[in-house]
């Protein structure tokens, strides 16, 4: 196996439909030697067990255990509640068991820790802790309610006590073993299942900076080949404007063909004096209301077909900040999104204090899928038939990169609020920082 395969190789924790199908299997053997057992008991003869209690509680077990094998076999998700339930249906079917057949003597009442790993590899504390305590207390009523046999008896007992230090050592050495193993196994796979969670979120957050990587490569090769037709629009919008001076409805949409030509241009000029601006990490300090009202106003250039209605409810809140180029284009890609969606009454709603920058967009269109919710920002998804699902991608990468959270919802009965926080690098702050 290459490197890269390695690297690449997913490593994900089994889910608890797995976990309850390695149970059958460990339940399965389980059976197979207390039968071996059971048999081999009955053709000894010596042995006199209640072998028709046994009986009924193995059989019970394993009525159980075929019908959790055919239940495996359908696609049904398994919670963490159901896994629990079998591992409580194998502990008091094995009391019942081990009651018939000698109670603490018996040397199988140990299996009582196997569940108590299982359930503390797989499922949460709480659950964990149930099992433990349920298996504690029935060892502890195995010591004293139990029908005896002779042959697993100790041999040395003390006078009018069936109880002898062997034991009450055996019960004590499982309940300091249940008591670790609740403890640090919980712990341990706890600790497992957040790591699996950190190892997704770097492998996602290094599949999108691969792609955002490949759209700005490929944009800054656009963004030189965009230049000389977009100067040839210019001089030839400026030659129709001239040449058709008397038609004034021809002249509107000259001047607003113009405008977008000219936006483009600006964009582009952007690009390179982004790059000079932050290739030494010095930012300007923007006032925020200023910052956003900029925004709107280049927004609503861009976007002359949408109608909305804006409120920036921290007009008096005066804040110097440093926001990096990026972000206004991230914003500016929610909002066409937005527009995009339904261009009629969207609501915009930004508010700020000294720490945060929140922008609530909310539009009225056919809002989105659970399944591209799932990928929103994790990969290049649209919800637009003309859309390339790059702007969403890129949105999340700069808004993540400096601290900040984008996050979808739908909204009722129709529409969807596309929701923004950003914390806010005060000017002062950044200047003693630096």
């Amino acid at each position: 196996m290459s490197k890269n395969s390695a690297i690449n190789a997913p490593f994900t924790l089994a889910g608890h439909a797995q976990h309850l199908g390695y149970w059958v299997i460990i339940r399965t053997l389980i059976l197979i030697c207390l039968g071996i057992a059971a048999v081999i008991c009955l053709l000894d003869g010596k042995v006199n067990l209640p072998f028709t209690e046994i009986l009924i509680a193995l059989v019970i077990l394993t009525s159980v255990n075929l019908l959790t094998f055919t239940r495996l076999r359908k696609p049904l998700p398994v919670t963490q509640m159901e896994f629990f339930i079998q591992l409580l249906i194998d502990l008091l079917c094995l009391s019942a068991v081990f009651y018939y057949s000698g109670g603490a003597n018996n040397p199988f009442v140990s299996y009582f820790l196997v569940p108590i790993c299982i359930c503390a590899a797989t499922l949460s504390g709480r659950y964990t802790l149930g099992i433990a305590s349920l298996s504690v207390l029935s060892y502890s009523l195995l010591l004293f309610f139990h029908i005896p046999l002779p042959i697993l008896s100790p041999h040395h007992h003390e006078a009018g006590n069936s109880i002898n230090l062997h034991v009450m050592g055996m019960w004590l050495n499982f309940f300091i073993s249940a008591c670790l193993i609740t403890y640090f196994i919980v712990k341990m796979a706890r600790d497992l299942r957040a790591q699996e969670a950190q190892l997704n979120r770097w492998r996602e957050d290094q599949l999108r900076d691969e792609q955002v990587m490949a759209v700005a490569t490929l944009a800054a090769g656009t963004a030189h080949e965009l230049g000389t037709p977009l100067s040839t629009m210019k001089l030839l919008l400026s030659e129709l404007r001239a040449e058709y001076k008397e038609l004034q409805p021809l002249q509107k949409d000259l001047q607003l063909l113009q405008d977008q030509v000219n936006q483009c241009a600006n964009t582009l000029r952007e690009l390179v004096a982004t790059a000079e601006q932050t290739k030494d990490g010095q930012l300007p300090a923007e006032d925020v209301n200023e910052y956003c009202n900029t925004l709107i106003e280049r927004w609503k250039i861009m976007r002359p077909d949408v109608s909305v209605q804006i409120q920036l409810t921290n007009k008096k809140t005066k804040a110097a900040a440093q926001f990096h180029p990026t972000i206004s284009q991230a914003i500016i890609n929610l909002l066409n999104n937005a527009a995009d969606a339904c261009p009629h009454n969207i609501e915009i709603t930004i508010e700020w204090d000294m720490h945060l920058l929140r922008w609530i967009i909310n539009d009225n269109g056919p809002g989105i899928t659970e399944e591209v919710t799932a990928h929103l920002g994790k990969s290049f998804v649209s919800t637009k038939t003309k859309g390339l699902g790059i702007g969403l991608l890129l949105t999340q990468a700069t808004i993540n990169r400096y601290g900040g959270t984008v996050s979808l919802h739908n909204r009722i009965p129709r529409g969807t609020t596309t929701q923004l926080e950003l914390p806010i690098t005060l000017a002062s702050s950044a200047r003693e920082n630096s």
